[in-house]
């Protein structure tokens, strides 16, 4: 399996002021750059811009390899925490970003690293140039930028996620390999990569960590080598590499120590006391595992290590270096067993709090904000099945389609759940949603994001007169969800992304709350399907009638359920 890294930055000249975000994927293996993305986005802050740089770099990587794992590094440790799930989510411009962000590749396939703000330069040096760009009223450039260059020139940061926007100055120069030499970026990658998973592991090891400083030049810890000096030069260095394999992290297919993934398993959020005492003691275990290979290490050095005042020095210390490693092999055997014994003490208390806890859904997510999609009334042209979208007559109600409505209205000031209303801003939802907010004594919000798809030349035509007259055109738009309406229309690829949008901008504004929006058949419709994570051709699969009520709920943690769909029980 193919692994990226990611570097992500963002910056504002005024927090919040001129923003813009860079990030660059680059090949774990080899180092080398494969994307790079920058963009200019306006007013914003600091955070937003960081987010909106963690969003592209994710996308860019999914682009280049869909099945990839992603390692993320950024110098917000702000970003770092809140997408690791360890720090929660308060903030509604930076929710819908991160929900997004962990849409991107599937759970379990991207880990996050913070590193200093110094290492970070390329994705800083791209977001300065999008915001140079942006003062400039132009917009970054992939082919003009030379962001790459400039960092392996210098070492001076830009410092654009501090919110100044200007390039540093160069502290002096980097290792002189040429900035385009894929085996020095990957040595430089992978050097980054050790050191963040090294510190993370050190983190993890508590009390032992901060005893064990590394002697210089070796990976032997100093107070593990405290006894006499040996007069063998060559017993000490296997000593130093039997206490190395004692302690070296034991790596997994995504490359985290398991000791370290264990504890953070054990320490996972509990809902119930017997949760809490599980956790503790799988904590405990794997300490405790960890403990004991470094005091088997320490013995092991110290066998060694013991001066040989006899000709037999050589054959004992042979002997000891023997016996050192079958210490350390059984060392880690040991810690590998508690380890397994900690996580699977984790999955159990996982598991029974997903049976105690009421649905599937974490107690602790709060309300989701519930979205109450209503379609609105027929109009003249409903009955007669015509394509009528945001290009065409825009028609008003008929008759019918007022009853409707009115009906709509009775069933929802009875069930006294919706707290505001947000309308489409064509005619035949203004109405509709006008009737509903009358009768619940709310006022209307516009919002355009919920118009209905431009159908092009075929707006006012039916089914059957599109495929007489543009029966190339309708076969492409069946066929791909890219494929537009003849005349210029919109695709339903581009649809789904401007509702994208708009759903994530009003989850943020209306989180724990119940909001009727008033819309239109295709939206409704990519808003179910996007729920479910149905494929495009879904939408050709849902029945949905005029005046129809349909449900979807959107958690704290990004996902989403489809309550109810096509309702018209009110109206018959």
């Amino acid at each position: 399996m193919r692994e990226f890294i990611v570097e992500a930055d963002g910056g504002s000249r005024g927090n919040p002021g001129p923003a813009g975000y860079g990030a660059v994927v680059s090949d774990a293996a080899t180092g080398e750059t494969l994307r790079e993305t920058a963009e200019y986005i306006g007013v914003a802050t600091n955070n937003v811009a960081e987010y909106r740089g963690l969003l592209a770099g994710l996308r860019a990587a999914h682009e280049l390899d869909p099945a990839a794992t992603v390692h993320v590094r950024m110098d917000s440790k702000l970003v770092v925490e809140q997408m690791s799930g360890r720090w929660k989510i308060k903030h509604p411009d930076m929710k819908p970003l991160a929900a997004q962000a962990a849409r991107v590749f599937p759970p379990g396939r991207v880990t996050y690293e913070w590193m200093p703000r110094e290492q970070n330069k390329h994705a800083d040096r791209l977001a300065n140039e999008a915001m140079d760009a942006g003062a400039r009223g132009e917009q970054w450039s992939e082919a003009d930028s030379t962001a790459e260059l400039d960092t392996a020139g210098e070492a001076g940061g830009a410092g654009a996620a501090g919110g100044a926007g200007t390039y540093g100055s160069a502290a002096g120069a980097v290792p002189p390999e040429p900035p385009g030499d894929a085996a020095a970026g990957a040595a430089r990658v992978r050097g980054a990569l050790a050191e963040g998973r090294a510190s993370a592991a050190a983190a993890d090891a508590g009390p032992n960590a901060a005893r064990a400083s590394t002697a210089p030049g070796r990976g032997v810890p100093a107070g593990a080598a405290s006894g006499s000096a040996t007069d063998d030069a060559d017993g000490e260095t296997r000593a130093a590499r039997a206490v190395e394999d004692a302690r070296a992290p034991q790596a997994d297919a995504d490359g985290e120590p398991r000791a370290t993934r264990a504890v953070e398993d054990a320490r996972a959020p509990q809902a119930d006391a017997d949760g809490d005492t599980r956790a503790a003691r799988a904590d405990t275990d794997a300490r405790a595992a960890r403990a004991d290979t470094d005091a088997r290490a320490a013995r092991a050095v110290e066998d060694v290590s013991a001066p040989q005042a006899d000709a037999e020095g050589d054959t004992r210390a042979t002997k000891a270096d023997t016996d050192a490693r079958a210490d350390a092999r059984a060392a880690k055997a040991d810690a590998e067993t508690r380890v397994a014994q900690a996580v699977k003490a984790g999955a159990d208390t996982r598991a029974a709090k997903t049976v105690a806890a009421p649905g599937w859904a974490p107690a602790d997510m709060g309300a989701p904000a519930t979205f109450v999609l209503l379609r609105h009334g027929e109009t003249p042209l409903t009955p007669q099945k015509r394509f009528s979208g945001s290009g065409g007559t825009d028609p008003s109600l008929s008759d019918t389609g007022r009853e409707q409505a009115e009906r709509a209205a009775v069933m929802l000031a009875r069930r006294g759940t919706v707290q505001a209303v947000v309308s489409s801003p064509l005619a035949r939802t203004r109405e509709t949603a006008g009737i509903v907010a009358a009768r619940l004594g709310l006022d209307v919000s516009i919002d355009d994001g919920l118009r209905e798809t431009d159908f092009g030349a075929w707006e006012g035509l039916t089914f059957a007169e599109v495929r007489e007259r543009h029966p190339d055109d309708l076969n492409a738009w069946l066929a791909s969800p890219d494929a537009e309406p003849t005349g210029g229309g919109e695709s339903f690829a581009a649809t789904a992304t401007r509702l994208a949008a708009t759903r994530d901008k009003l989850v943020a504004a209306h989180a724990g709350r119940t909001v009727l929006l008033v819309t239109h058949v295709t939206p409704i419709k990519t808003l179910v399907r996007l729920a479910l994570g149905a494929p495009p051709e879904s939408l050709f699969r849902m029945e949905l009638s005029a005046a129809s009520l349909s449900v979807v709920a959107y958690y704290a943690d990004g996902n989403a359920s489809v309550r109810l769909l096509n309702d018209t029980s009110y109206l018959r």
